[in-house]
């Protein structure tokens, strides 16, 4: 693996992050902001009632943030190494490119991220496209990855996403899609499955279906009860030791797959091996195995301006809404309200396995990085005998 300015990157987030946590260091420069650019969204999941409450009179009371605003907020915070962007379903928002080309242009992300529901093939495809021209146009040849959710096959996905038809049009959305990432080298296809009750008997035929198609990034995630996703109470979750077995499997196939993909993939990979055996620990011993970095190496920003530390904390533990504090982030990470969310953290005060987290979690524990770097010099080492032999 070659070193280069992206490494330095997040090594210098990586540090900041260990000063913010030790009270060394004031501001904020997190390696991944999350944004949910909008609560609207068309889907009815059996795991998420976003959908629904988009509807609600108090929903549609809080408009979503103004590109002017947007632009304020990028501004105060800086740079990042992760730009997710999350909904609602995000490309509802016509806007979605210019949202983008202002993360370019102030957060200069190493990556972005979006995820859909894949309910409007074509304007999904007009939306990465223009995503992509303003990328190039900027001179930049920063990677999109692109991750439709799949939740199961034909009927199984339109009933736990509860639109009728929406298999056909995930389906059409994958052919877009895919021809767009033979046009952009920089465009990447992901799918991702949300592994909750509804769906955890099924996964070896998601997984089958999945892997016909020939993607070359798939990840699974376990269904959680957010307060983001006003789903607290519902039992989503399968039972853990249906999910440690899904998992087991899930890691063998990736495993078996793995020394035929790229190196950054079996990075990330690698990366997913290792957070699936903290997921079922986290689950288990209902605490925090690895210190948790939320509100320090991630921040979300929702709809309406509010900044959470976290998705999963959300509305019931908000650092504070940005439309009150002049849209300026360190103002807000440094209010009495931002500090006493940090210190319930700090302190165990919750406990999940959010994948996006603990991503940066692993990240940030150097022992646990270590196993991760361990199991991909294994993979590369297989996969030099391999083709040796």
């Amino acid at each position: 693996m070659k070193f280069n300015k992206n490494h330095l990157r997040i090594l210098r987030h990586i540090l900041h992050a260990y000063g913010q946590r030790l009270g060394w260091l004031r501001s904020a420069h997190p390696i991944t902001l999350t944004f949910s650019v909008t609560s609207r969204c068309q889907s009815r999941c059996l795991t998420c009632h976003i959908g629904e409450r988009s509807q609600s009179r108090q929903f549609r009371g809080q408009p979503d943030l103004s590109l002017a605003e947007i632009e304020k907020i990028f501004r105060s915070l800086g740079t990042v190494y992760f730009f997710n962007v999350s909904g609602g379903e995000p490309f509802l928002r016509s806007d979605l490119p210019q949202i983008a080309d202002l993360a370019m242009e102030h957060l200069k992300p190493a990556i972005i991220h979006i995820p859909t529901n894949a309910l409007a093939p074509q304007r999904i495809e007009t939306i990465c496209r223009q995503i992509l021209e303003n990328n190039q146009r900027r001179g930049n040849r920063i990677p999109l990855t692109v991750k439709p959710s799949i939740d199961g096959v034909g009927k199984l996905h339109d009933h736990i996403r509860g639109v009728p038809g929406n298999f056909v049009k995930l389906e059409e959305t994958f052919v877009r899609l895919k021809l767009l990432e033979e046009e952009y080298p920089e465009f990447h296809l992901e799918l991702g499955t949300v592994i909750s009750r509804f769906n955890i008997a099924h996964l070896p035929e998601i997984e089958a279906y999945v892997h016909e198609l020939g993607i070359e990034s798939y990840r699974s995630e376990i269904a959680e009860e957010r307060a983001e996703f006003f789903n607290l109470g519902d039992g989503i979750s399968p039972q853990i030791d249906i999910y440690r077995k899904a998992l087991q499997h899930f890691a063998g196939e990736i495993l078996r797959n793995l020394p035929e993909k790229r190196s950054l993939t079996r990075i990330t990979e690698s990366l997913r091996l290792v957070y699936y055996d903290l997921a079922v620990q986290i689950l288990e011993r209902k605490t925090q195995v690895l210190p948790c970095y939320a509100g320090i190496s991630n921040l979300h920003l929702n709809f309406d301006g509010e900044l959470w530390p976290c998705c999963v904390l959300a509305y019931d533990h908000p650092l504070g809404n940005l439309r009150q504090m002049d849209y300026d982030v360190q103002k807000t990470l440094a209010s009495p309200q931002a500090k006493e969310v940090l210190k319930f953290i700090h302190r165990k005060g919750c406990s999940c396995p959010l994948a996006n987290q603990w991503y940066s979690n692993m990240l940030l524990h150097p022992p646990t990085l270590l196993k991760v770097l361990l199991k991909n010099i294994q993979i590369a080492l297989k996969k030099r005998s391999t083709v040796s032999s």
